[in-house]
C-alpha cells in the first residue's frame, strides 16, 4: 500500500490557493475584474499550488534556465515576473496620469469658457 505524507505547507498552500482563485473569480462575477485578470490569477495559484504539491515540478524550471538548484532558478523567475509587472504597472499609472490630464485640462477650459481644441489629442 502506498502511503502519502503531505507537509502541513502541502496542507495549507492548496486550501490558501483554491481560497484565492475562489476569491478572485468571486471578483469577476460581481464585475470588479476582467476574465483576463481571473484567468490569469488562476493560472498563477494553480501554479502555486501545483509546484506545493510536486516540489519536483522546479526542475523543469531549473533545466529551462540552466540554474543549477530548484529554488534558486523559481526565485529568479519570480524576481523577473515582479518587474514585468511591476513595469506594467508603471505603464498603466502613467497612461492614467494622461487621461486625468486630459480630463482635468478639458473641464478648467469648459468652465472658463474658453473652447480650445487644439489642446485635445485623439
Amino acid at each position: 500500500m502506498i502511503t502519502l505524507e503531505f507537509t502541513p505547507y502541502q496542507v495549507v498552500v492548496p486550501l490558501f490557493g483554491v481560497l484565492m482563485i475562489v476569491y478572485a473569480w468571486n471578483l469577476v462575477v460581481r464585475q470588479k475584474k476582467t476574465i483576463w485578470e481571473g484567468i490569469l490569477w488562476t493560472t498563477f495559484w494553480s501554479a502555486i499550488i501545483y509546484i506545493s504539491l510536486v516540489p519536483s515540478s522546479l526542475q523543469f524550471l531549473s533545466a529551462l534556465t540552466g540554474i543549477k538548484k530548484n529554488e534558486n532558478a523559481a526565485t529568479i523567475t519570480a524576481i523577473g515576473v515582479i518587474f514585468f509587472i511591476l513595469f506594467y504597472l508603471i505603464m498603466r499609472i502613467e497612461e492614467l496620469e494622461q487621461r486625468l490630464v486630459k480630463v482635468v485640462r478639458e473641464k478648467a477650459l469648459s468652465e472658463a469658457g474658453i473652447n480650445d481644441d487644439s489642446h485635445t489629442t485623439k
